[in-house]
């Protein structure tokens, strides 16, 4: 096997179009939650750029904007972005924030604020909000770091109804912090919540905030994962990753259909679950990959393969770098009969989704380091690629490798990775330790022929409208 990188031959870029995936189209522009409509990772519009200027792309308007991972939302013409101010210095004390934003000009049309600590966080990563907000109809929805759910209105920023999780359910926050975006079914709001003893997915009355339903047992922390519904077997299927298995439950019950046991070491179970025809695949960095087959004909399925586990010594190094996949936060890709994705140091790599095996591995997309990541949105026969540095990236990816077709800088990172450490209070910066380095590690969101995207200093809007240049 050879490795491949930057394949720029064009007889790759006719594989293409034989090996994309069929995908759904959408007609919504917004990007309501996390990933956009169905929390696909599609971006469906037309008029965007074929590449991008040498001069650069056109930033429409700047914000500032306090710490925070969680990425923004855009809806009816206004922007929703979450962030963080330490308000006490070095206790880890403060107050987290949503603000409404108009879409077109940047100005802050509301903010609403709550006090919260991060004193049960890692320190390190006690930056801001994890989770994207989900816009529905005239509400918003947001979840807190510290597990506080909250429903407001989008026009005002009333606060319609609120949950304390950890009062009302005796939620254990996770050492990360709640990172689940609140997911929208029908009438229903289903949350992350992570409650004991037998509410770790739960799902409420989007208009009441009533519990409807509540599942799964908690007996670890809730993990990291972005619940979503898939159609298969002849039903709608709620699939969660947590960190004792992969399960699925009808969306309106809670009722159980499957489960297969992959135990989430850290209770890092992050990326979203990727389904594609019979596939349905999760990747973690300590927990390998796993495959299900999914049935055709009933809400079943069966394991396919299981990758290896990364190799970590019990002092908690690792010794050796597996074959597989072993994503940290990048959401891996299923095109036709492969699997592309970012492995836990950076690299990019194919696999055939039928056996798992390794095809081909590359450099470039993202820094060659521990939990190397970036995000994938597909577009056409395309992928904008954002990556941990700030840069976009187009992408082709086929069987023999993948192909850079340009890039362009946008944002500067800010956040520190965590690995060497830092100091408590420190804003997102680091301070010492040669590995911890600056990310950016919030999702953009695509919408209206525009990229809206943020760090812990400001969020800007970027025009991607092929009219503008």
């Amino acid at each position: 096997m050879q490795p491949t990188h930057r394949v720029v031959h064009l007889a790759l870029v006719a594989l293409l179009a034989a090996t994309t995936a069929a995908v759904p189209t959408l007609s919504a522009k917004d990007w309501p939650q996390w990933r956009g409509a169905e929390r696909l990772g599609l971006w469906t519009e037309t008029g965007i750029l074929e590449e991008f200027p040498d001069e650069g792309l056109t930033v429409t308007w700047r914000v500032p904007v306090n710490g925070g991972y969680s990425g923004p939302a855009v809806a009816d013409g206004r922007v929703f972005v979450l962030d963080y101010l330490e308000t006490e210095p070095r206790t880890m004390d403060g107050t987290e924030r949503i603000l409404a934003l108009d879409e077109e000009t940047g100005e802050i049309l509301w903010t609403h604020e709550w006090h919260t600590t991060y004193r049960m966080l890692m320190f390190t990563y006690a930056t801001g909000p994890r989770a994207s907000p989900t816009v529905d109809g005239d509400r918003v929805y947001v979840t807190g770091s510290t597990g506080l759910i909250l429903c407001l209105n989008v026009e005002t920023g009333t606060v319609i109804w609120e949950k304390d999780t950890v009062a009302e359910y005796d939620t254990s926050i996770p050492v990360w912090g709640t990172s689940s975006a609140p997911l929208i079914d029908g009438d229903r709001v289903i949350m992350l919540v992570g409650g004991e003893p037998d509410a770790l997915v739960m799902a409420f009355d989007k208009h009441t905030g009533e519990e409807v339903w509540r599942a799964i047992e908690s007996r670890t922390e809730m993990g990291y994962h972005q619940p979503n519904i898939i159609e298969a077997g002849g039903v709608r299927q709620l699939i969660v990753w947590h960190p004792r298995g992969l399960t699925s439950l009808n969306p309106q019950t809670g009722e159980l259909y499957w489960e297969e046991e992959f135990r989430g070491r850290a209770n890092m179970t992050v990326a979203d679950a990727v389904h594609s025809g019979p596939y349905l695949f999760v990747s973690g960095f300590y927990s390998g990959s796993l495959m299900m087959r999914l049935d055709q004909d009933r809400p079943d399925a069966t394991a396919l393969w299981h990758g290896e586990n990364n190799r970590i010594s019990e002092s908690g190094v690792e010794v050796a770098e597996s074959t597989g996949l072993h994503s940290v936060m990048t959401i891996p890709l299923i095109v036709g009969d492969y699997i592309y994705g970012i492995g836990s140091h950076g690299q990019v790599r194919g696999l055939l989704a039928e056996t798992g095996e390794r095809v081909w591995e590359a450099e470039g997309l993202t820094t060659r380091n521990r939990w190397g990541s970036a995000y994938f949105i597909q577009h056409e026969d395309r992928y904008f690629v954002y990556n941990e540095n700030g840069d976009l990236i187009i992408v082709q990816f086929n069987p023999e490798g993948y192909v850079e077709l340009d890039r362009t800088h946008l944002l500067n990172p800010t956040s520190r990775s965590g690995y060497g450490g830092a100091r408590p209070g420190s804003r997102g910066r680091a301070t010492h330790g040669q590995s911890d380095r600056l990310v950016v590690w919030s999702h953009p969101a695509f919408a209206n022929r525009h990229l809206v995207l943020r760090n812990d200093e400001e969020i800007i809007r970027v025009s991607m409208d092929e009219d503008d240049y």
